[in-house]
């Protein structure tokens, strides 16, 4: 085909589908337009190009094709709420006050307020990058061997009877909401009671994952609102009046939102009354080392259930320990009899985590590894880790001295009786927003707030907030 005519051909296409398409945008489509019509219409908006539809009618689809004609099948969907948690920072970002204090999210800061990344976490990255061996394949569905086999030992201890007698079985989970997950999907499907007692108050989200997962939630009493502390009587009665057989939820360390732990003596009443009623207990393990700065301290609840022979499941996550909050590093085990269950455990875990996330990411989980295994990085991990704790401790203490200093009315000791990231300070909602407010500070609105987002510059203008709601605001 010469030029000539090939040209003559080109131009008479262009033409002809500019007049298809004035066409179609002269189409007025009422209400009662077939959904062919619409159809089309919509197509004919994502062909034609600025320049084509420019000579065609400018009233036609605009005029015509409303988004109530067209509509969205999921126009019915109603806006949700924030997150009680993860809405305080939201709140938070769109305050513009320069005195502004986030006290809601538990996230370590530093005495400048800033986001925390540990010096030996860079090492352990710097080390991964510098193996070219890497690669990027998949893990297996249960995740990095090595691991799951350095967390085993890091929560029950090196010499546990359970992993000597490879008694358990861990698997890599997206840190300790996902090992909750899996943890509760595989009891839901394995599991002959499906009732799970979770304490009164709890993490938030612990009633949705295991709502979701498929069990049965009940509560049971922990926190005592006029002394503040652990409510141990209404605990055990709980407990004791649980069917055989329930599953029972226990923090094993630095317990969110209180930050009230039972005592050691108590754990081993707690211990005692949950083996003679047959029930199960599944630990959630986010805080070990970050309580009291000691590793082997903060795992004593778990390990006293492994060592008496019986059975149990902990979920462990490094959000905390380690910093590695948006790694999304956890790990599930289960403690069984014999080694023989174990491994038909981990075959049927396998099937729970291959249909929801198929296999877990291997950065974080290296990078875990990496600290676990070398006794240098590890030791340096340990000072890093106790240094936290401590600082967050000192906060309590600063906090403490600064109310009584105030004359602040009420009793603010338990402020430094308890442990870990977070203090119930007893503030109720009124206060709670009086005091974001007035003074702009950022909390849950049970009154939870993270020590971790505390500094020594910043003690005396949360003193002053609290002062003042407790002052003015019943």
């Amino acid at each position: 085909m010469n030029k000539a005519c090939s040209g003559q051909i080109s131009a008479r296409v262009v033409s002809e589908r500019k007049e298809m398409n004035c066409g179609i945008h002269g189409v007025s489509f009422s209400s009662s337009a077939t959904p062919s019509e619409r159809r089309l219409s919509a197509l004919a908006r994502h062909l034609i190009s600025p320049s084509e539809s420019c000579s065609c009618s400018a009233s036609g689809v605009s005029a015509s094709i409303t988004s109530s004609d067209v509509g969205s099948v999921f126009s019915h969907v109603a806006r949700a709420p924030e997150d009680p948690i993860l809405g305080v920072t939201v709140a938070y970002n769109k305050d513009s006050s320069p005195v502004k204090l986030n006290l809601g999210v538990g996230a370590y800061r530093t005495e400048e307020g800033k986001p925390l990344v540990l010096n030996v976490v860079r090492k352990a990255e710097q080390q991964l990058v510098n193996n070219r061996s890497r690669v990027k394949e998949y893990l297996p569905i249960v995740g990095l061997a090595e691991f799951n086999k350095l967390s085993a030992k890091l929560i029950f201890g090196v010499d546990s009877p359970c992993i000597r007698d490879n008694r358990v079985t861990t698997v890599q989970c997206l840190s300790g909401t996902g090992s909750l997950r899996v943890g509760g999907e595989f009891l839901t499907r394995h599991y002959h009671q499906r009732i799970i007692y979770i304490p009164v108050p709890t993490w938030g989200n612990h009633p949705k994952v295991f709502t979701l997962a498929g069990l049965s939630v009940k509560s049971y009493r922990y926190y005592d609102p006029i002394t503040r502390g652990l409510d141990f009587k209404g605990l055990l009665e709980d407990l004791d009046s649980a069917p055989s057989g329930a599953i029972v939820l226990l923090h094993a360390c630095a317990h969110n939102p209180t930050g009230v732990d039972p005592s050691i003596q108590q754990w081993e009443q707690i211990r005692q009354m949950i083996r003679s009623k047959g029930l199960l207990p599944f630990f959630d393990s986010a805080y070990q080392g970050f309580a009291s700065g000691n590793l082997d301290k903060d795992a004593q609840s778990v390990r006293m259930f492994v060592a008496d022979g019986g059975e149990c499941i902990v979920a462990q996550s490094f959000a905390k320990n380690m910093g590695l909050y948006g790694e999304r590093v956890g790990a599930l085990s289960i403690v069984c009899k014999t080694a023989d269950v174990a491994g038909k455990v981990e075959s049927q875990l396998k099937l729970v985590i291959r249909p929801m996330y198929s296999n877990p990411p291997i950065h974080g989980a290296s990078i875990v590894a990496a600290i676990l295994r070398d006794r240098t990085l590890y030791d340096e991990w340990t000072i890093e880790l106790k240094a936290m704790a401590d600082r967050i401790i000192s906060m309590r203490h600063q906090l403490f001295n600064a109310l009584r200093d105030r004359d602040t009315p009420g009793d603010w000791s338990h402020i430094i009786k308890q442990i870990g990231m977070f203090t119930f300070t007893g503030l109720n909602v009124r206060q709670v927003s009086f005091m974001t407010r007035e003074y702009h500070i950022y909390m849950t609105a049970d009154g939870r707030i993270s020590m971790a987002g505390l500094s020594s510059s910043t003690v005396s203008h949360l003193a002053d907030a609290i002062h003042a709601a407790v002052t003015h605001v019943a």
